[in-house]
């Protein structure tokens, strides 16, 4: 990620966060088209509440679906992704990583190819902060 990339994602981040949900915050949000059809995102979710909460969802109008995803070794050795319907448990003061080869957000039918430096809304749904809109930065 170049460091204009890295500096507007985390500042648009940061206000959209921080105004968003005082109890949940995002940084370093990041996307990466894979093809034209697929993508995925990443950041780092830190809880600043007293509660432990969940991620149970996600929406972005950039795809056709979005879903929270994670891989998982088969018995042949073979790591795959899979859909992650209960969603990420984030404990009171804690931080969950979403990253490359672990948890992450999936698009899955873009409705185009992603371009570096664009900026997509995605909205993170939570058991209990509700829903907080996160700007992710493309980044090749």
């Amino acid at each position: 990620m170049s460091f204009k990339t890295f500096t507007l994602s985390a500042l648009a981040t940061l206000a959209l966060t921080s105004a968003a949900s005082a109890e949940m915050m995002v940084h370093d949000a990041y996307a990466r088209a894979s093809n034209k059809m697929a993508g995925a995102a990443f950041m780092e979710i830190m809880n600043h509440s007293d509660q432990d909460d969940r991620l149970i969802d996600v929406r972005s109008d950039v795809a056709k679906k979005v879903q929270l995803h994670s891989h998982k070794e088969d018995a042949d050795g073979v790591m795959k992704m899979i859909h992650v319907e209960e969603g990420f448990a984030i404990p009171a003061g804690a931080t969950h990583l979403l990253q490359r080869g672990g948890d992450h957000v999936m698009f899955m039918g873009l409705s185009h190819e992603l371009q570096d430096g664009e900026v997509i809304p995605v909205t993170l749904v939570f058991e209990t902060a509700g829903e907080v809109v996160v700007e992710v930065t493309v980044d090749q």
